[in-house]
């Protein structure tokens, strides 16, 4: 499984960015997938996770009520949708595809990691 996120980019404290994440070689549909970071200096952290069937979604408590996780199985690609983004939340974001179906925090869980897409925010 290649995991390939896009959408990074410069953008203003307030602002919003969509982060894409296609999966290719296998099929992606039955996993739940992910959302972590990692910013300068820091360890890697959660942000969102999702179901194999949306159904079920997570969020880390620094994110909840600004970025929405989603899917689209017929084009095996997961989105970050980021909005009143904060300087705190520049980081390397990278996507990743859980072993099993569901939504959850635990990196340990994830079997495949895509490269990071990096997200600046100015203020």
């Amino acid at each position: 499984v290649q995991l390939q996120a896009s959408g990074g980019g410069l953008v203003q404290a307030g602002g919003s960015l969509r982060l894409s994440c296609t999966a290719s070689g296998r099929t992606s549909s039955n996993n739940g997938m992910g959302w972590f970071r990692r910013a300068p200096g820091k360890e890697r952290e959660f942000v969102a996770s999702i179901s194999y069937n949306s159904a079920s979604t997570s969020y880390a408590d620094s994110v909840k009520g600004r970025f929405t996780i989603s899917r689209d199985n017929a084009k095996s690609t997961v989105y970050l949708q980021m909005n009143s983004l904060k300087p705190e939340d520049t980081a390397d974001y990278y996507c990743a595809q859980n072993r099993w179906p569901y939504a959850g925090s635990d990196a340990q869980r994830y079997a495949y990691w895509g490269r990071g897409t990096l997200v600046t925010v100015s203020s």
